[in-house]
């Protein structure tokens, strides 16, 4: 892996002023944006996956969700560590998902990749009240404009729908910024003060992102807390 990676520049500083108030305004409206047919069908196969996973179980096995996870190193490696439940890793590139070009072993039977838009298959697992274990953001694109915040998932108007999911949350970025602005966001509309930001050290990276910030000498930062999930 080149140690090739720039660091990430924006101009702020620290949290983005207008991230209280942009997280608020989310979670006092309806996001009403139509969900396309594609992403249904996507949703309902993978939900049907996760059912059949269970044999004949009366219950599903918990499941866990990667979201924008690219070539899906991470959900292999989460589907490993979690041999006794469902990982489900959900992309919008079909070509990320095809390549698999860091998997050296074949995919588990509690793995599935799915080719989806997740601001709809977010929306649609909290329409149908199904509430994933645990959920990572591994990651995600930083947007570092400050023009640029509500492209954040913090900021975008789906967050207060990722939060309503529940379960034991994780987001990692190279960016403190991010990690610190998405801890916020998780405590103004839980206010739960254990939605900490820790500086993240590992020898085993799980994504190629990760890999090559490690080796680029990037610190990596990450936020995890445990939601109860609440209704809709």
């Amino acid at each position: 892996m080149q140690a090739n990676s720039s660091p990430i520049v924006s101009s702020q500083d620290g949290i983005h002023r207008q991230l209280a108030a942009t997280v608020a305004k989310h979670a006092a409206s309806v996001f009403r944006k139509p969900i396309t047919a594609y992403n249904r069908q996507a949703f309902e196969t993978s939900m049907a996956a996760w059912r059949a996973a269970a044999g004949g179980a009366t219950r599903p096995m918990p499941l866990i969700l990667d979201t924008g996870c690219g070539v899906g190193l991470s959900t292999l490696h989460l589907a490993t560590q979690f041999p006794d439940h469902f990982v489900i890793g959900i992309d919008q590139s079909a070509d990320r998902l095809q390549r698999n070009t860091c998997w050296d072993v074949a995919a588990p039977q509690n793995l599935m990749l799915v080719r989806a838009d997740l601001v709809d298959y977010w929306r649609l697992l909290l329409a149908a009240e199904i509430r994933p274990a645990r959920q990572y953001l591994l990651y995600p694109n930083p947007w570092p404009k400050a023009a640029h915040l509500g492209r954040r998932w913090h900021g975008h108007p789906v967050f207060p729908t990722i939060i309503a999911l529940g379960g034991a949350l994780e987001c990692r970025s190279n960016w403190r910024i991010y990690v610190e602005e998405f801890a916020a966001a998780v405590q103004q509309l839980r206010r739960l003060p254990q939605a900490a930001v820790e500086h993240y050290q590992t020898n085993a990276p799980i994504t190629p992102f990760e890999r090559k910030y490690l080796a680029s000498g990037h610190s990596l930062w990450r936020c995890q807390v445990a939601l109860d999930p609440i209704r809709p």
